[in-house]
């Protein structure tokens, strides 16, 4: 029971991907929707991403990481998930907090899909203009 009090807890997002992260005191194991790291994120660079706040502030040993993740694709997930672990980090220890802000990880990603516009065939995309 005395562990549930050093627990931290945050959410991230990025595109239309939710991430609820929990921060627990412990050898540094990740488990995510109740797989290994490794099994959910298989690229190495998508790992090292989502792992980049605890390199930043030397804490990879220190904590394990239970998350949940849902909706968005892949590349959404792991922006969700570094999100929410920066911010739990920061939440556990307002001292992390400058060194978290300054690498650009408490930075919620803001950039979305841009909705499709009626008559036209995408966000963008205009059907070709026809003089005559």
């Amino acid at each position: 029971m005395a562990e549930q009090a050093n627990k931290s807890a945050a959410t991230g997002r990025r595109k239309t991907a939710v991430a609820r992260a929990e921060l627990v005191p412990g050898s540094g194991s990740w488990k995510v929707n109740k797989r290994e790291l490794k099994e959910y994120f298989p690229s190495e660079a998508m790992r090292t991403y989502i792992e980049q706040p605890l390199q930043i502030t030397n804490t990879v040993e220190k904590y394990d990481v239970i998350a949940r993740l849902k909706g968005g694709g892949i590349s959404g997930q792991a922006g969700a998930l570094r999100h929410a672990v920066a911010r739990a980090l920061a939440a556990d220890d307002p001292s992390l907090r400058e060194v978290l802000k300054n690498s650009g990880c408490l930075t919620r990603d803001a950039r979305m899909k841009e909705r499709k516009k009626a008559g036209q065939p995408g966000a963008r995309k205009r059907f070709q203009f026809s003089k005559r």
